[in-house]
């Protein structure tokens, strides 16, 4: 008995060991994993680290980029759009007023009614996502899907809302893409970003092909003018603030908009937007300028601390080489 209390006390022990043995060799993986994890870790640190000096070199980068974009047509990463805005809100505006954003995997329908000073007396809206296979299907299918839902938005207009006797409804239309606008109501397509991918649509009006389709579904709308998200957002931060010149998306895209002066824009041919005052809670000044579509995303520059993530992030994209600074800063 003593003998085989004995045995079954060694294989006992044995086991414990072997068990205790596995463990330490589990922990020492994952040791080991936790270390090499840590060396990733520190490794992607160092590559995506921008002090001080870094930014200011990405910064002059952009710097020439922002003028090489406004001497001419294609000749900067940044595309510097001239939007065609040329008066910013002031606070006094009155009426009802529809506004259509399309910019991502969903669009946004809304209308106001501007009470002057008193600001916004009402508002409503509606937020609609996008059928993954319009994304990637014909223009007219898409335009047609948003004017319907358009149409179901409008038909829901309350009493509160008044619009005066034998004036159309108006439209602003937020189109985040890049566009070449061509007037403040009108603008080609460039290239679709965001998981889009219409090819028949790039070179055609926007604004043309929603008018189209709101035809098509009975919508009796007027769109009054074209912007893109950024431009649309430094109108509203202007029309709550007159301090605000520059604007900034950080979203599904990233982009920047701002208040340029007209003499700034060698390739401007046409003639200079009317003078106004332009009014701050500091300082005014007689100004003469548009209001500048950068399209930042689409910056690229040698001293961007680009990974191997982000150029494989980048091949895989459906537009490679294009908006290397939208998936570095987003993703």
């Amino acid at each position: 008995m003593g003998k085989v209390t004995v045995a079954v006390a060694v294989i006992g022990g044995a086991a414990v060991c072997a068990a205790a043995a596995l463990v330490v060799r589990h922990r020492m993986q994952i040791s080991k994993q936790c270390v090499k994890a840590a060396d990733i870790l520190k490794e992607l640190e160092e590559k995506c680290a921008t002090p001080t000096s870094k930014l200011r070199q990405i910064a002059d980068a952009m710097t020439v980029e922002m003028h090489a974009g406004l001497a001419s047509e294609g000749g900067s990463k940044l595309k510097m759009l001239i939007s065609y805005v040329d008066n910013l809100p002031t606070g006094d505006e009155e009426g009802v007023y529809y506004a259509l954003d399309l910019g991502g995997t969903n669009f946004r329908v809304l209308r106001v009614q501007l009470a002057g000073k008193s600001g916004i007396e009402f508002q409503e809206f509606a937020e609609v996502s996008i059928p993954p296979q319009l994304m990637v299907g014909t223009s007219e299918a898409l335009f047609d899907y948003i004017a319907a839902e358009l149409a179901k938005f409008v038909a829901d207009e309350s009493e509160k809302f008044r619009l005066p006797a034998g004036r159309q409804r108006e439209l602003g239309f937020t189109f985040s893409f890049p566009v070449l606008q061509l007037s403040i109501d009108s603008g080609t397509l460039i290239r679709w970003t965001k998981g889009f991918s219409i090819g028949e649509m790039v070179g055609k009006d926007v604004v043309a092909e929603l008018t189209k389709a709101m035809e098509r579904q009975g919508v009796d709308l007027r769109v009054s003018a074209l912007v893109n998200d950024t431009v649309g957002t430094l109108a509203g931060g202007r029309y709550d603030n007159k301090d605000v010149f520059i604007a900034v998306i950080l979203g599904t895209g990233s982009n920047a908009a701002y208040v340029e002066r007209a003499q700034a824009i060698p390739k401007w041919h046409g003639p200079h937007p009317k003078s106004g005052e332009m009014v701050s809670n500091d300082f005014s000044f007689s100004f003469v300028f548009p209001v500048i579509n950068m399209e930042w995303g689409n910056f690229r520059s040698s001293h961007l601390p680009l990974t191997e993530y982000d150029n494989t992030l980048d091949a895989e994209s459906l537009n490679p080489g294009e908006q290397v600074l939208f998936m570095h800063v987003l993703y």
